[in-house]
């Protein structure tokens, strides 16, 4: 069985969950935030829909510099509104999961760096990757929305099994 068939289910799992969760962000809470550490919900929500999208660009090149001699030329996601949050995860849902199904096993196993300033951060296998940098990164920062939307009293989906406000089963 070839590794994408492995992953992708896993894939869609997570990213169903992970729209779920973004389907409940409160629109008039955007800039608020739990401590000023942290990130206004409106980023955090917009983190989650690039992270999605990131799936693509790893299977795709061979690395991502977070600070290029040239400069960054991205900015950072923000959600301005719950409905374009969504559209822009989806888009970049389908692009991710595109790349998956049609990446091989001698791809998947290839390197991948991430470089700073064209020094390597460091360098693993794709599906490494993948698995670190998209899925459980978009676990851990998806949990941290759930903590955000129960603060606002937003009620918070089964991901797993049960949330106090849904009955998973």
């Amino acid at each position: 069985m070839a590794i994408r068939d492995f992953l992708l289910p896993e894939f869609d799992r997570e990213m169903a969950s992970t729209r779920k969760t973004l389907e409940r962000i409160p629109e008039d809470k955007l800039v608020w935030k739990p401590h000023d550490k942290s990130m206004p919900l409106g980023r955090l929500a917009g983190h989650l829909a690039e992270l999605s999208g990131w799936a693509a660009d790893i299977v795709n090149k061979n690395s991502f510099d977070i600070a290029p001699a040239e400069g960054r030329t991205d900015r950072p996601a923000v959600a301005a509104s719950r409905q374009q949050n969504l559209e822009f995860f989806d888009k970049n849902v389908a692009a991710g999961r595109a790349a998956l199904a049609g990446a091989s096993d001698e791809q998947l196993m290839q390197s991948w760096s991430l470089l700073k300033a064209g020094t390597p951060i460091f360098t693993m296998p794709r599906i490494t990757v993948l698995r670190g940098m998209v899925m459980n990164h978009m676990i851990h920062h998806r949990a941290q929305l759930g903590v955000y939307l129960r603060l606002n009293n937003v009620p918070v989906p089964s991901i797993y099994g049960p949330s106090a406000d849904e009955d998973a089963f």
